[in-house]
């Protein structure tokens, strides 16, 4: 028998990922005993606080006590919404006992914005997570030496496991799923959930929140210039000349004000505005390629699906407005 722990924080948390990895770990456990298995899981729900308000006062999550349990195999952070230092601040107890569970043989699994609480413990430090693709940048600024993986909807390290943004923790519950029972009951929940038990990657829903609150002003002035002129070929040569800046001084500024090198946010400002024309769905790829600056169709494919996951036709099949309008 395997003890599972839900943690509930002292914070505005996620009812849905709190519910939604009971549900399903119960339903899996259900199952094993229905094919002739003895029960696997003893699943509870547990904090320091006594009651959790959620939803402006609609829900209420009446956890255990966790300082009742003693010893733990796999305990589960789900996501957390607010302020993350004020969170982290209030919640020092629980990161302390999440830290010794894992010194005593326990596995962790965070959701989402989970990970900023299971990062202050320092047991990410070094390695890589996921979390959220929009709270990315707030999290590398907290925790610099942890490695975010923002593509990635589930990672696994050293019995560590977290996954990216929103419903994407559905996907990480049928790994773990996967590894607590075996194959067939992740299946057999996937089927049960209608949860894709193949997603592997969050870039598609991803959006490119243009950098632009770190001061520098010169670079400022290139990505000003960058996203005024994605239609043209832009020489960062003779960018970083007009802007009265060595190249390699140029390169070193941007990548520190924007956590991307130049080429890469060019990439990414064509990109992003390409698939905004897809989603609107009035013109052609080929239409849309040129707009953004692109005479080579495989080259365009290429840092699209680098960004995206998807090709150009697919993201357009699945996001467009005639789409959604069929």
């Amino acid at each position: 028998m395997k003890n599972i722990t839900i943690v509930v924080p002292d914070c505005e948390l996620n009812l849905n990922s709190v519910a939604g990895a009971w549900e399903i770990l119960s339903r899996a456990n259900d199952y094993w005993q229905k094919i002739g298995n003895r029960p696997k899981l003893d699943i509870l729900i547990a904090g320091f606080v006594k009651e959790s308000v959620i939803s402006k006062g609609y829900f209420t999550v009446h956890p255990t006590d966790i300082r009742t349990i003693k010893k733990t195999d796999l305990l589960i952070i789900p996501s957390i919404f607010g302020d993350y230092k004020e969170t982290i601040k209030k919640n020092e107890a629980l990161i302390d006992w999440i830290g010794e569970q894992y010194k005593n043989g326990a596995e962790i699994a965070s959701m989402c914005s989970g990970a900023f609480l299971l990062a202050a413990t320092g047991l990410l430090e070094g390695k890589t997570c996921s979390t959220h693709w929009n709270s990315t940048e707030a999290f590398r600024e907290m925790y610099p030496n942890v490695k975010v993986l923002q593509d990635k909807i589930i990672t696994d390290e050293n019995g560590i496991y977290t996954n990216g943004g929103g419903y994407s923790f559905l996907n990480l519950m049928l790994y773990l799923v996967e590894k607590l029972f075996d194959r067939s009951v992740a299946i057999f929940c996937s089927k049960i959930f209608q949860i894709d038990i193949e997603r592997t990657t969050q870039s598609q829903f991803s959006i490119f929140h243009i950098q632009k609150g770190h001061g520098d002003e010169v670079i400022t002035e290139a990505q000003k210039y960058i996203e005024e002129n994605i239609d043209e070929k832009i020489s960062f040569e003779k960018l970083a000349s007009q802007l009265a800046i060595s190249r390699r001084n140029f390169d070193r500024r941007f990548i520190k004000a924007t956590g991307n090198t130049p080429v890469e946010y060019l990439q990414r400002v064509k990109v992003e505005a390409a698939k905004k024309e897809l989603e609107k769905g009035r013109k052609s790829i080929y239409e849309i390629m040129n707009d953004v600056g692109y005479n080579d169709d495989k080259a365009f494919r290429e840092v699209f699906k680098k960004v995206t996951g998807l090709s150009p036709l697919d993201y357009k099949s699945k996001y467009s407005k005639e789409r959604v309008a069929v």
